[in-house]
């Protein structure tokens, strides 16, 4: 993981991007080149098999190339082999259409009305105060409905 760390004032949903311009408030370094998932991890806030499984959709997410293209992508289809133990003998499209069934099980056996938060945190990479927003959420309520999400994908991917 890439260091790529700058100053964002603090307030009290989190840090915020910098709107410009030398304040004197209060702020905090951020790494953003750490996900929202290992943010939540390094700080205690989830625990090392919710995290694994938070990973494990992320990279399923990726391995199938669900993320939103802007226009036609003309490079070939890259999937690193050998990750993830069913994928060994499979060539790259069979590898890229089992990752999306995976998470197509995962998404599902988290359920209805948990889905959005796991697709906003853990695939999108928004932080948690960004997703409640979006979801039109209390603030503070994310981090539950995320581990229970995540609970839940963890058992979907046999993660002690």
């Amino acid at each position: 993981m890439t260091r790529k760390l700058v100053e964002r004032e603090l307030t009290s949903e989190g840090p915020r991007r910098s709107q410009g311009g030398r304040t004197k408030r209060r702020s905090v370094t951020v790494n953003i080149g750490e996900s929202p998932i290992a943010w939540l991890h390094a700080r205690g806030h989830l625990s090392d098999r919710l995290h694994d499984a938070g990973e494990a959709l992320r990279a399923d997410f990726e391995r199938a190339q669900l993320a939103p293209n802007v226009t036609m992508r003309w490079d070939p289809v890259r999937v690193k082999g050998g990750r993830h133990p069913g994928d060994q003998g499979l060539s790259p499209t069979e590898k890229q259409i089992a990752a999306k069934h995976r998470f197509d099980g995962a998404m599902g056996a988290a359920g209805k009305g948990l889905e959005d938060v796991l697709w906003r945190v853990v695939c999108a990479g928004e932080t948690l105060p960004l997703a409640e927003k979006a979801l039109g959420w209390p603030v503070r309520s994310g981090k539950l409905v995320l581990k229970i999400a995540l609970e839940r994908v963890a058992d979907f991917y046999r993660i002690g």
